[in-house]
C-alpha cells in the first residue's frame, strides 16, 4: 500500500512539473540569408528579441499558447523588416496579397485567411475564423468583408507597402537578394496545449491570387496536443504537395520518431530531393524545440522555461 502511494505521489510530481514547462519558438523566414548581405543584422536581432519576449511574458503568466502565438506574429505583421504585414513582398500588379493561418493542438481547430489586402493583421483574422465560425478558411474579399463586420483593422493596400519593398519590386530582387520571409510561431503554455501560426505576403512578383502554404492547415502550420506544433516558411508549392508540416506530426506519431529527427527527415530526404527550398520550426508535446532549413540561413528563435534563449540567423 506505501508502495502504491509513493509511486502516485512521484507520478503527481512528475506531471506538475510537466505542466509546468513552457516553449515558443519563432521564424521570420529561411533564404539568402548571410551575414554579406544582412546589413541590418542587429534590426533583425533586436525584432526577434522583442518578439520572443511577447510570447514569453504570456507563458510565463500561464497564459495559453493560442494567445502567445497570435501576439507575437500580430508584432511580426507589424514589423517592417519581415514579408508578413507591413513590409510584405509586391505581387506582379503591385499590389499586397496576405495569407495567414493559426491552429490549436488542444482541440484540432484551425482559422486561415488567403489573399486579403486589406486587414492589417491576418493572423488576428485568421483567428476570428477559427473561433467565430464553422469554416477554416476564408479568400478575398469574404475574408474582408468578415473581418470588418468583426471590428478588426481595415487599412489601405498602401500601408503594407514600404519604399523598400516597392524598390525591389522594381528592380526584381527577391530571387537573388532579398532576406525578407514569412513569419511563423509555435508554442507549448504550462497547461500543456499547443499552438501554430504562420503569416505571410507571399512570393516576390506572384501571380495574381497565387496562394502559397501558409494558410493551407497540414502544409504549412499544424498543430496537435498528441504530439507537436509546427510552422514553416520556404517555397510554398512544395510544402503544400507534400503536407510539410503533417508531414511532421505523421512521422511522430506513426514512426515514433522524435521531433528533430522528423523535423530532419522532412527538410533533408522529402524537401530537399525536390528541389524545395525552406525551413520549419516545431515544438513538441514534452517542451523539445527543433529548427532545420536547407537555405542559406533562417531568422529564428527560442525561449523556455528552462531559462534557455536562443537567437539565431544564419546556418
Amino acid at each position: 500500500m506505501h508502495r502504491l502511494v509513493l509511486i502516485a505521489f512521484y507520478l503527481q510530481i512528475t506531471l506538475s512539473n510537466m505542466a509546468q514547462s513552457y516553449c515558443i519558438v519563432i521564424h521570420g523566414g529561411a533564404g539568402n540569408i548571410t551575414p554579406e548581405n544582412t546589413p541590418d543584422e542587429q534590426l533583425y536581432i533586436k525584432a526577434l528579441d522583442s518578439a520572443l519576449f511577447i510570447g514569453e511574458e504570456i507563458l510565463n503568466k500561464g497564459g495559453n499558447s493560442i494567445d502567445a502565438v497570435e501576439k507575437v506574429i500580430r508584432f511580426l505583421e507589424d514589423c517592417h523588416l519581415f514579408n508578413a504585414g507591413k513590409g510584405a513582398v509586391l505581387t506582379e500588379k503591385g499590389k499586397v496579397e496576405l495569407d495567414a493561418s493559426i491552429m490549436n493542438g488542444e482541440n484540432l481547430m484551425a482559422g486561415a485567411v488567403a489573399g486579403v489586402t486589406n486587414i492589417k493583421n491576418p493572423i488576428t483574422a485568421a483567428r476570428f475564423v477559427m473561433e467565430k465560425t464553422s469554416h477554416v478558411l476564408l479568400v478575398r474579399e469574404g475574408a474582408s468583408a468578415f473581418a470588418k463586420a468583426q471590428g478588426l483593422e481595415i487599412v489601405s493596400n498602401d500601408y503594407f507597402i514600404t519604399k523598400e519593398s516597392k524598390e525591389k519590386y522594381l528592380k526584381y530582387k527577391y530571387k537573388e537578394k532579398d532576406n525578407k520571409g514569412t513569419v511563423g510561431c509555435v508554442a507549448l503554455d504550462i497547461h500543456g496545449n499547443l499552438a501554430a501560426g504562420t503569416s505571410t505576403g507571399g512570393m516576390m512578383m506572384k501571380k495574381y491570387g497565387r496562394v502559397g502554404d501558409s494558410p493551407i492547415i497540414g502544409a504549412g502550420t499544424y498543430a496537435n496536443n498528441k504530439t507537436c506544433a509546427v510552422s514553416c516558411t520556404g517555397h510554398g508549392e512544395y510544402f503544400i504537395r507534400n503536407s510539410i508540416a503533417f508531414h511532421i506530426h505523421a512521422l511522430i506519431i506513426y514512426k515514433n520518431l522524435n521531433l528533430p529527427e522528423a523535423t530532419k527527415f522532412v527538410i533533408d530526404s522529402v524537401l530537399t530531393p525536390q528541389k524545395g527550398t525552406g525551413g520549419i520550426i516545431a515544438v513538441d508535446k514534452f517542451g523539445n524545440y527543433a529548427w532545420h532549413f536547407n537555405t542559406q540561413g533562417m531568422f529564428r528563435g527560442v525561449v523556455n522555461s528552462k531559462g534557455e534563449k536562443r537567437i539565431e540567423l544564419y546556418k
